[in-house]
């Protein structure tokens, strides 16, 4: 990041504190910062015991980890909300929209507003969905779009998590754990709560009863199985909705309808929430050596005995070459102007721009068209001359597979860290459920932190933390 930029910080500091943060600011200053520690210690034994962990197996060593949780909420003010909120279900309705005009009329094709290429050639696009009328004409349910912020007004949307977005447990629990560990600051702020989540998601899978559903819809939760990195939130989520969390081998399909098995006998069952690829769903029709998923499952969804959440083929609106093309979706289906901005960014497929990237890769961040969890991506002004010339490299020999974008001077919260309460950069994943009867947005969502110094990078894999997000009722 430039050492000139401006940085927003969400508290105030130095210029005063934010009405938002008065309390927060009262607190920390009558709370001594050994008593911070001890909390923070008291914090990491409750994730322990609950057990809330990640799974990196690529680094050697144990494999399952705590994602540090720092104490400090992040706070943001109810109409510094409503705006957001609104922004996400516009965006949200616009990226299912454009989902079922890809896989139906491709008017947004013919239009001129997408190219062809981006969608026909790109790996997320599955043709067998085509034709295939959905709910509601719902693809996206569950849909965690991620946010950053540059000034009191300022979010931009850095990317859309179409497929399987994961992440709400832990903004569950990190407000149950400071619930539990700061109870007296809850009731001196009016915090918006968040725990009625899996409700409103139970609720939004209910709408999407298959059109040959008997009855009131069987709801199960499909799992890679307790080696994912995501198998804690797997299971958290179907406990608190109170459905079965079920892997492959537990499911069947006859006839084109599914079926779990159980002590008592086959269960029909009409909405699976997936947390399994698309590749790996269905070995009849994607992979075949897939151990994960169940033979027929697609057939079941095409046939309007079943619901797949998210659909097979949503992952398309999660191509980052494809972000570009957001606003001008939510002006062709919704005739709005878009409520939330994007990023400003470099297609590298074209050659003015690669061109670009190229004279400027010191200043840019590169990523990946299909990259995630902060992986293939170049932060250019904290990149040594071997990193700028290996993606250069890259980008001449395949464009296509990255975009690029100005480096964000990203909002800062107060942050509790070893050498004290310092500022630090953050993220905002909210979460938006997309049902058949209308669109549900939980207040907040999960504000991720960089907890290095200087760092822009907040995943969890990559060193980052979370925070609780609290949004103030009034």
């Amino acid at each position: 990041m430039p050492s000139d930029t401006m940085i927003f910080d969400e508290m105030g500091w130095p210029d005063g504190i934010r009405a938002p943060y008065a309390l927060i600011d009262a607190w920390l200053k009558s709370v001594p910062a050994e008593q911070l520690a001890l909390k923070r210690r008291e914090a990491e034994v409750l994730f322990r015991r609950i057990g809330i962990t990640f799974a990196v197996y690529t680094e050697g060593g144990d494999a399952e980890r705590l994602i540090p949780f720092d104490l400090i909420p992040r706070v943001l003010a109810q109409a510094e909300w409503q705006r957001l909120r609104c922004g996400l279900e516009q965006r949200a309705r616009a990226l299912n929209a454009f989902l079922h005009d890809v896989y139906h009329d491709r008017e947004i094709i013919r239009a001129g507003h997408v190219p062809e290429r981006l969608i026909l050639h790109n790996s997320e696009f599955r043709p067998e969905m085509a034709g295939l009328d959905l709910p509601g004409q719902m693809y996206a349910h569950i849909t965690g779009i991620d946010m950053v912020r540059t000034g009191p007004d300022d979010y931009y949307v850095l990317e859309d998590n179409c497929r399987t977005p994961s992440g709400v447990s832990y903004m569950l629990e990190n407000r149950e754990v400071m619930l539990r560990l700061f109870p007296d600051l809850f009731r001196r702020n009016q915090v918006a709560p968040v725990a009625h989540y899996p409700d409103e998601l139970l609720a939004t899978l209910r709408s999407l009863a298959p059109p040959n559903c008997p009855g009131e819809p069987t709801i199960v939760l499909l799992t890679p199985g307790i080696h994912n990195s995501a198998y804690y939130e797997h299971a958290f989520l179907a406990d608190e909705m109170g459905i079965d969390l079920v892997e492959g081998a537990d499911l069947l399909v006859s006839r084109d309808v599914c079926y779990q098995r159980t002590t008592a006998g086959l269960e029909r069952v009409d909405v699976i929430y997936r947390r399994v690829d698309d590749d790996y769903l269905d070995p009849l029709v994607f992979r075949p050596d897939s151990m994960l998923g169940v033979p027929g499952l697609h057939f079941a969804n095409r046939a309007g005995n079943l619901t797949l959440t998210n659909a097979v083929g949503a992952g398309i609106a999660d191509d980052k070459a494809v972000y570009i093309h957001v606003p001008e979706m939510v002006r062709f289906y919704l005739g709005e102007e878009p409520l939330l901005k994007n990023v400003p960014t470099h297609d590298c497929s074209k050659p003015d721009e690669l061109r670009y990237v190229l004279e400027h890769l010191h200043e840019l961040v590169v990523k990946a068209v299909h990259g995630s969890g902060g992986y293939g991506m170049l932060v250019g002004p904290h990149a040594g001359k071997a990193e700028l010339e290996a993606f250069r490299l890259l980008l001449k020999a395949r464009p296509q597979d990255y975009i690029a974008q100005p480096t964000l001077a990203l909002s800062t919260v107060p942050t509790f860290v070893d050498a004290g309460i310092a500022p630090r950069h953050v993220d905002l994943r909210p979460f938006v459920l997309c049902g058949a009867d209308r669109i549900r947005v939980v207040p907040g969502g999960l504000t991720r932190v960089a907890l290095k110094d200087g760092s822009l990078v907040v995943n969890s894999s990559q060193g980052g933390g979370t925070k609780d997000t609290w949004v103030l009722e009034s």
